[in-house]
């Protein structure tokens, strides 16, 4: 399943600063603006609270507590006021006055003032417009209010009974007083402060997002810089560092970084030397062997053949020997060979080759042909290093023929780009813990094989030499039992590397 991208650290960085930002303004902003509204609207209806309280006490003593339509007419003629209407209910009885023409003294800047809705003062209502809960109240003896919308604009209705005394105690006259007065300015301030706290919020973002680049410019400089070091460091630059400057965490991981690829550099350094020192001395003491080998292979020789005529035991000390000493140049060829590889001086001498006949002379020549069972196509022409072939092809088969069963097989095949050759045996095949390590030097699978001869050399020989043309080497267990070597080599090897020497 493939892993969701996700968001770099500018970007995140970027994100979380915008929406703390989002987040405090809207705090902040959002309770001011409701604290203020609140407050806006609060002194608006207690002002007129207050002013019908004032207006109410004006109409004492009551004419009649049984007013017909003039004096209902009177009493809200005394209630209203330039900026408001009023409604005044005996019960089916009612009279609508409402405000007088002209703006009032000190009115604020806004809308033209008038009657109805298109101005700044309320419509004059009638007694459907109020509302069941509200009359309610007013009936019961309590000055209420409620605050409406009417065609688009907040207005303030508050609804009065009239008192009566009679005998000492005052009681409800049944006349209900309701004066409408608009809340339009109130609101003008209430948009206003909304528009201000959207404004600011937006600043606020604007300058949010501005800090975020210079913060995520301060932060991501460093970390850049690291990356672009550890980067350099994998890809084998080990005199890599990075400049330190401050005293801040990031400055502490510059430091540990610097300090960290120091050591590793001290580290590789040694083990490269180690390593050098090694290989020459391997490839030193292998040539300084080869002239005393070279000696004792005449030697080995002679008293191979004399073995025979020679007592029991001293044929078979002659001829254990012969063969120690013929394993012991072997083992020295072979190391000149690896040191070779290590050392970067073995080339290519490429040639134009039918690889279908090279297989059958690679048999022939130590004896193999009747023991192998070959699968070759007529003709497989390849241009590649015909004596580094054999000795692939060499150590395969004589690593089936000593370690596996019959029957051994070599097959070949071809397209245009590659050749591959497939040796098989029938044997017990190898163990999966031995498959990742069969090609390693000196590793000798003898648990999984019937026997462990030779030096552990030549599989890894062989494999030196397949990527010497720029070719492959594997090994895997077959279906039906027995390992199965695949080598893959290119039809047109390149040799640019090591020339053809």
């Amino acid at each position: 399943m493939t892993p969701r991208p996700s968001l770099g650290l500018r970007a995140r960085l970027l994100s979380a600063f915008a929406l703390l930002c989002v987040v405090t303004t809207a705090a902040v902003a959002g309770g001011i603006y409701v604290q203020a509204r609140n407050d806006i609207l609060q002194r608006a209806q207690d002002a007129a609270l207050q002013a019908m309280k004032s207006r109410l006490e004006a109409l004492f003593p009551l004419r009649t507590s049984t007013p017909d339509q003039t004096e209902l007419g009177r009493i809200g003629s005394t209630m209203v006021e330039r900026n408001s209407s009023a409604l005044v209910i005996y019960q089916k009885a009612y009279a609508q006055v409402g405000p007088p023409e002209g703006a009032p003294p000190g009115a604020p800047p806004g809308p033209p003032w008038g009657r109805g809705p298109g101005g700044n003062t309320p419509p004059s209502l009638g007694p459907e417009d109020l509302s069941r809960g509200l009359r309610e109240q007013v009936a019961k003896g309590d000055i209420t209010w409620q605050r409406v919308v009417r065609d688009g604009r907040p207005y303030l209705i508050i609804g009065a009974p009239l008192l009566i005394v009679e005998q000492g105690r005052t009681r409800v006259s049944g006349i209900e007083v309701y004066t409408t007065s608009s809340l339009l300015p109130e609101q003008q301030s209430i948009d206003w402060l909304a528009t201000r706290a959207w404004l600011i919020g937006g600043a606020a973002m604007a300058f949010a997002v501005l800090l975020a680049l210079l913060a995520t410019r301060s932060v991501l400089r460093p970390v850049r810089e690291l990356g672009r070091a550890a980067r350099l460091l994998g890809e084998g630059d080990l005199r890599t560092r990075i400049a330190v400057s401050g005293s801040d965490e990031l400055a502490d991981v510059a430091r540990t970084f610097n300090n960290t690829a120091a050591e590793l550099e001290q580290h590789v350094t040694q083990l490269r030397e180690m390593e050098s020192d090694a290989r020459r001395f391997v490839a030193d003491v292998s040539h300084e062997l080869r002239t005393p080998l070279a000696a004792l292979a005449a030697v080995a020789e002679i008293l191979d053949e004399e073995a025979a005529r020679l007592p029991e035991t001293a044929g078979k000390a002659a001829r254990l020997v012969s063969q120690e000493t013929l394993n012991l140049t072997e083992l020295v060829n072979d190391l000149i060979e690896i040191s070779r590889f290590d050392s970067g001086v073995a080339a290519l001498t490429l040639n134009e080759v039918d690889v279908a006949e090279l297989v059958p002379a690679t048999l022939r020549a130590r004896g193999w042909s009747e023991q192998v069972r070959t699968d070759l196509p007529r003709t497989v022409t390849a241009r590649l290093d015909p004596r580094r072939v054999d000795v692939i092809l060499a150590n395969l088969v004589g690593n089936a023929l000593r370690h596996g069963a019959p029957p051994v097989s070599v097959r070949l095949s071809a397209d245009p780009q590659w050749i591959t050759l497939e040796v098989r045996d029938h044997g017990p095949g190898l163990d999966e813990a031995v498959l990742p390590h069969a090609f390693d030097r000196f590793y000798k699978a003898s648990a999984a094989r019937t026997r462990s001869e030779g030096s552990g050399l030549g599989l890894a020989i062989a494999l030196e030499n397949a990527r010497l043309h720029r070719g492959d080497l594997s090994v895997t267990n077959a279906p039906d039992g027995g390992a199965l070597f695949t080598l893959r080599l290119p039809r047109r090897a390149d040799d640019s590397d090591g020339g053809s020497g």
